[in-house]
């Protein structure tokens, strides 16, 4: 992360602001009609014959939906303070924040639930958590531990996932499109890096049968099938916050329900 935020520093913001407009897909007309501006006064920005006011920088951000950090970054490409905190999940100022996920989490079992950050790391779970981690080997059981990376590595989650193909096209499909979104570097490694384990792909799964994509996870001689949720906070404006993802899985049918009922 660091050797992003040292070239994004060295970049120009109205370079920053460009690559994010063709991110999003849109032209120099489509953004001044939503923020309401002339084309010219965008691309004046783009090209640095224009220098934004802060105001302008968070209009342009909001409408191109720029996550948070990238906003912050923005702000300081542009002489700006970044105005967005970045508060640690441990630190006082987290505290109900934690609860609240605690809370959370617990309220979910007998089904697995985990909070992950950005990156998918894993930052808490509920004791049911205990059904993904079981005979998974214990280096990928090191911190931080990545929720991805124990889904679909050889030595973690894959072997027992029945269904496996189909669940790593739907991994890589998500977070091929969280690096479109974010042009995180770091999620571009995990990327390439989980695209590289054994286990085929699926390039028919909008053909498939299913609405969604269950991950089928044996265990005890039983075939468990799940679907999941992810939930994420409402108008955060904390760094750390807006980045954190709640994901839980419910049972896909009642021979699992009632089995993890049963534990």
């Amino acid at each position: 992360m660091t050797a992003m935020i040292d070239e994004t520093f060295q970049r120009p913001v109205g370079e920053l602001l460009r690559g994010w407009r063709e991110r999003r897909r849109l032209s120099q007309l489509d953004l001044a009609n939503q923020v309401e501006v002339s084309t010219r006064h965008v691309s004046f920005v783009e090209t640095g014959r224009s220098k934004p006011s802060r105001e302008m920088v968070l209009r342009l951000a909001e409408h191109l939906d720029v996550p948070l950090r990238d906003r912050n970054q923005l702000l300081l490409a542009a002489g700006y303070a970044p105005i967005y905190s970045e508060a640690s999940l441990h630190s006082p100022a987290m505290l109900a924040i934690r609860a609240a996920l605690r809370r959370l989490l617990k309220a979910h079992d007998p089904y697995p639930a985990l909070v992950v950050d950005r990156w998918w790391n894993i930052v808490e779970g509920n004791a049911a958590l205990k059904l993904f981690t079981e005979e998974v080997s214990d280096e990928l059981l090191k911190p931080p531990l990545n929720a991805l990376r124990l889904t679909l590595h050889p030595d973690g989650l894959a072997p027992r996932i029945t269904n496996l193909p189909e669940v790593r096209t739907s991994v890589l499909t998500t977070l091929h499109r969280q690096v479109a979104s974010t042009a995180d570097p770091d999620l571009q490694d995990l990327y390439e890096e989980l695209r590289g384990y054994p286990g085929g792909e699926r390039t028919d799964l909008a053909a498939a049968a299913e609405v969604v994509v269950p991950m089928k996870l044996r265990r005890d001689g039983h075939e468990l099938s799940f679907l999941t949720t992810i939930a994420t906070f409402g108008t955060p404006l904390d760094v750390t916050v807006s980045e954190l993802m709640i994901e839980s899985f419910f049972p896909a049918d009642d021979k699992t329900a009632e089995y993890l009922r049963g534990l």
